[in-house]
């Protein structure tokens, strides 16, 4: 048995995900969708392949070269498009006196080919087409002898009585048909099964009702494919064996990003997956920095989550699940200054260690917007993100970042002078930290990147999710100088100088944030910890007591 894997379409119902990766090329659990069909057609004892190719035929063809399948597998490029028949007929050359296998390239499925040829060979029909019952896209109508009787065109659908079935782009044919599909141009072979159909030689049709079957032809079933695909077999690599029952999905509440959340659930296990979105072009995405960032922490033993499965380019990650009790949460439990302050020095004790031991083999390559916290970073992302999202956007004031210039240079400057250099999280915050098994556990740390680690404790302390009290601020502050002093040189004073600008800088990019995610993404719950977040802002900025701030001062003050 010989086959041919049909490869060429333009994949235009998956634009714009198709305009840099071919749609067979398209992973679903990490392996494209190419592959999965020659290893099922080796499987069944296939003895060669061909592929049909068109549309980035060059990536199609790197990739078969570069791959080994343990059968023969080669590409026939088609300058033009020649449809299903043409490319039936294209590969003349190839086929010989057995019946072959045709099988569409953008299919998941785990149907047995072998026991398909099989089926075929036991009847004396021109063709066999393999059907499943996947409303609403039906539309083969068949007889009680196991032929095909119609193709339906949507407006005949709504009229006819017939039982009606899809066609799975799964196929054997006889090499005596070859002559009736034209030569050297574009051509269906619906049309030629409808002549077929017409000379009461009516292909047949093979059912499994067992089998998987899904058409991956656009983003929406593509992702429901990978969805599904994925669950099972992070179960399986979390847990030793597949999910005992079927998974339960769970929706759960997102907060500032743009990904959404997940808890999957299954015999007593349970699993977090996240969902970025397609990522057509892997390398400097989200997802990916999550994704190298994660397997890097948990090398260095920091308390993340261990990621059991993910995919760069369809987004998914699931991972370790980590309950849903954040630091803001245990914190609220916690009736005493003294029982808070120990909850947060064990905080501390892993701040120390993500920002020393996270930057032994940290990788800048694996970051997603800048490989450190810089000038440029703090100017634009801090400081000009707080005037436009925030003075701007939110509060509706005729601002601009370049009235500030001069005060943000500076802000800028002390941010970075006598900076304790390590791995910075850049969003240490209450909601970014679990409590888990009684121990804190450390999520979100996409944006991790080198930088102060006063960035991330003043992050930590001045977080208006809790509202820390100043006191309190200052001895876990005392706390962490301490811990850190023990191992690590440095200059107490310049630490403290550096931290007291990390907090100003800090506090006006939450403050853009508040604003953006307020006013821009409409998530109103932000908004609760503005009048807190402004307020902080006024106290630190007087404290820093730097009259080349005072345009910025003045400001803040009329807030």
């Amino acid at each position: 048995m010989k086959a041919l894997i049909l490869a060429a379409g333009l994949g235009t119902r998956l634009l714009p995900y198709t305009d840099h990766t071919p749609k067979p090329l398209f992973p679903v659990d990490g392996i494209p969708l190419l592959d999965r069909l020659i290893f099922q057609l080796k499987a069944a004892e296939c003895s060669a392949v061909a592929v049909n190719t068109h549309h980035l035929h060059e990536k199609i063809e790197a990739h078969i070269a570069s791959s080994s399948y343990g059968i023969p597998v080669f590409t026939r490029h088609e300058p033009e498009i020649l449809g299903t028949g043409g490319a039936i007929r294209n590969l003349s050359d190839f086929w010989d006196e057995d019946p072959f296998l045709v099988v569409n390239a953008d299919i998941l499925t785990d149907i047995n080919f072998k026991e398909v040829f099989e089926f075929h060979c036991r009847n004396n029909a021109p063709g066999t087409l393999v059907l499943v019952d996947s409303p609403p896209l039906n539309s083969v109508a068949v007889d009680a002898k196991g032929s095909i009787s119609h193709f339906l065109s949507p407006s005949e659908l709504s009229g006819t009585v017939s039982k009606t079935y899809t066609f799975t782009g799964i196929q054997v044919l006889e090499p005596r048909i070859l002559s009736l599909f034209p030569e050297k141009v574009p051509s269906s072979s619906i049309d030629v099964y409808r002549r077929l159909i017409s000379e009461k030689s009516p292909p047949r049709f093979f059912i499994d009702k067992t089998c998987k079957w899904q058409d991956l032809g656009t983003p929406e079933r593509y992702h429901t494919a990978v969805r599904k695909e994925m669950a099972s077999s992070a179960f399986q690599s979390a847990f030793g064996r597949p999910p005992e029952d079927p998974i339960r999905w769970t929706l759960l509440a997102g907060d500032g990003s743009d990904r959404i959340w997940h808890r999957l659930q299954s015999g007593g296990h349970s699993l977090v997956a996240a969902e970025h979105g397609l990522n057509p072009e892997p390398g400097s995405s989200e997802v990916d920095s999550f994704v190298s960032l994660g397997r890097h922490l948990m090398r260095r033993n920091l308390p993340v989550p261990r990621l059991h499965r993910y995919d760069l380019f369809s987004g998914w990650v699931f991972m370790e699940d980590f309950g849903d009790t954040h630091l803001q949460s245990a914190v609220r439990n916690r009736n005493s200054s003294e029982a808070i302050g120990v909850c947060y020095r064990e905080v501390i004790d892993i701040l120390i260690r993500f920002s020393t031991a996270g930057i032994d083999g940290f990788d800048p390559a694996w970051t997603c917007q800048s490989a450190a916290y810089d000038r440029a970073l703090i100017l634009e992302r801090e400081c000009a993100y707080f005037v436009d999202a925030f003075l701007k956007g939110y509060l509706g004031l005729n601002v601009s970042p370049g009235d500030f210039l001069s005060d943000f240079e500076r802000l800028a400057e002390g941010a970075l002078s006598g900076a304790f250099t390590g791995l910075m999280h850049r969003d240490f915050q209450s909601r970014n930290i679990l409590i888990h098994n009684d121990h804190p556990r450390i999520i979100d740390f996409q944006g991790a990147r080198r930088g102060p680690i006063q960035y991330d404790v003043a992050s930590l302390l001045i977080d208006p999710y809790v509202g820390l009290s100043e006191s309190l601020q200052e001895e876990l502050y005392a706390y962490t100088v301490s811990s850190l002093s023990k191992s690590h040189r440095f200059n107490p004073n310049e630490f403290r100088r550096c931290y007291d600008f990390c907090r100003i800088t800090r506090n006006l990019q939450m403050l853009g944030a508040f604003g953006y995610l307020s006013r821009v993404k409409g998530k109103r719950q932000f908004e609760q910890y503005i009048p807190d977040a402004v307020n902080t802002l006024k106290r630190n900025l007087a404290k820093l007591d730097l009259p080349e701030v005072s345009k910025l001062m003045e400001l803040v003050n009329r807030l």
